[in-house]
């Protein structure tokens, strides 16, 4: 009875309206109008909000099957961008380590081993008494010509260092590019006025050689170093992100395999079908895709790991043991030429053979044979810088006793200096090899990702087609 009330009183209403019409009595405009609204407003059906028919519509089988395409493709494409962006950074910054990092980092280390170099020869030079030999001559020029070109190099990458490093950091590398520029030209100034000066036979010469070995020891090499060691910084601190797994792609793509196959078996529940070639076709290709992105991935990181325990660390570890053999040998010559007060001067050749025999040393046992430089060649190294301090040892006895002939001609040209050059080219010939290597397997570890990225977008978009091929078929079966 109650369902039937408001058509029942509608009529009653209507007729009792239509009476009082026949007989004459009509209702006043305003409560007409009011009437006819009360009745159409009974007569009207009811409409639920657009959000109460969203929300019963999602209760619905179809409602539920369009909600799992629609967050599934999203959960495939947010997969698929991820994956690319994340592994084409790694690709980049590969390619700018080789293309960019690496090479101004090995301009900086060419730098301060060519001013060290310098400065070891212009001394060397003094040992004749008189005019130098040609060699050391030569030595000299070519490795200032080659610190200049390094120095332009380093001024000329200044704009893209701006861009990418901090603005401290910026500005610490342009004073040190600036000292450098600045104090170069007053060494070499005063290396030709000590060079003019031991040819005129003035011992002022050896004074003004003295000032330039400070300055260079003082002054330009440490302004040297702080720009290598931000160079090699810029190659080391990438090399630790990438010999880490890219754990966040893998955590997402599990996360969609995982949610792939529960569709599978609601679907299998729900319409009575083992499978939907669209949810299977998306899976396997997601599963390929994994497989494919698990053996790049590990493969690049342990490539790129390769390239910093046997490139990047032993060249840097290399290049420290020449820089101080460089310097030891600066103030072997220097304390000969000097003939003073050589205290200073002799402790400074202790302390940096002793770093280089630590250094190698340290780099011998944590190697193995199959690195750049085999613990075999590092022990050879070694003997030769045994041999040289042990020469050395005898053209400190030489002076002590006042025979300065015999000792200026075993640290000139006799066995002092064989060893020195002999360690210097095995050393040269460690830091060519490491840096091979290093090149070597950065490149590898580029080609094996390089196109990693591309390829998981690719997948990542054929799946969602997939997803959606496979589902809009059984949403239409509810029409």
């Amino acid at each position: 009875m109650t369902g039937h009330a408001s058509p029942v009183r509608s009529a009653v209403t209507r007729a009792g309206r239509a009476g009082r019409s026949a007989s004459g009595l009509a209702l006043p405009p305003l409560r007409q109008a009011l009437a006819d609204r009360r009745e159409l407003s009974e007569t009207r059906p009811r409409t639920q909000p657009p959000i109460a028919a969203l929300r019963h519509y999602a209760r619905t089988s179809p409602g539920r099957l369009v909600a799992i395409m629609i967050v599934l493709s999203l959960a495939l494409l947010l997969t698929g961008w991820y994956s690319a962006s994340v592994l084409d950074d790694r690709t980049s910054t590969l390619r700018a380590m080789v293309d960019r990092t690496e090479p101004l980092a090995e301009s900086a280390q060419v730098l301060y081993s060519s001013l060290s170099i310098a400065d070891a020869s212009a001394n060397g030079a003094f040992l004749s008494g008189g005019l130098e030999s040609p060699t050391l001559r030569t030595r000299y020029a070519d490795a200032i010509a080659t610190a200049t070109t390094s120095l332009i190099t380093a001024a000329g990458s200044l704009m893209d260092e701006a861009e990418a490093d901090s603005a401290k950091e910026f500005t610490e590398t342009r004073q040190d590019v600036e000292s450098l520029a600045k104090n170069i030209p007053v060494y070499t100034g005063l290396v030709e006025t000590a060079r003019t000066n031991n040819r005129l036979g003035n011992p002022v010469g050896s004074a003004y050689l003295g000032v330039a070995s400070t300055l260079m020891q003082k002054t330009i090499l440490p302004a040297a170093q702080r720009v290598y060691d931000r160079r090699s910084a810029a190659i080391s601190d990438p090399q630790q992100t990438l010999s880490t797994p890219p754990w966040g792609v893998y955590a997402a793509l599990a996360v969609t395999i995982v949610a792939l196959v529960a569709t599978s078996r609601y679907l299998a529940r729900r319409t009575r079908r083992r499978f939907n070639v669209g949810i299977l076709a998306a899976l396997t290709a997601i599963v390929v895709g994994s497989m494919w992105l698990l053996a790049s991935g590990l493969t690049s990181v342990a490539i790129t790991h390769s390239a910093r325990e046997n490139g990047a660390d032993p060249l840097r570890d290399l290049t420290s043991a020449r820089i101080a053999t460089q310097q030891a040998r600066s103030a072997e010559t220097l304390s000969f030429v000097q003939r003073g007060d050589t205290e200073g001067l002799r402790e400074t050749f202790n302390l940096a053979t002793l770093q280089i025999r630590h250094t190698l040393t340290t780099l011998q046992n944590d190697h193995h044979d199959v690195a750049a430089v085999t613990p075999s060649q590092l022990g050879a190294t070694l003997d030769l810088l045994a041999q040289w301090i042990a020469a050395d040892n005898d053209a400190r006895t030489a002076i002590e006793s006042g025979d300065f002939s015999k000792a200026q001609k075993i640290i000139g040209t006799g066995t002092s200096a064989k060893r020195y050059a002999a360690l210097d080219a095995d050393l040269v010939k460690g830091i060519t090899a490491t840096r091979e290597s290093f090149r070597t397997d950065i490149n590898t570890a580029q080609r094996v990702i390089g196109y990693t990225g591309t390829g998981m977008l690719v997948i990542a978009c054929f799946a969602t087609l997939a997803v959606i091929g496979g589902l809009v078929p059984r949403i239409r079966e509810y029409r």
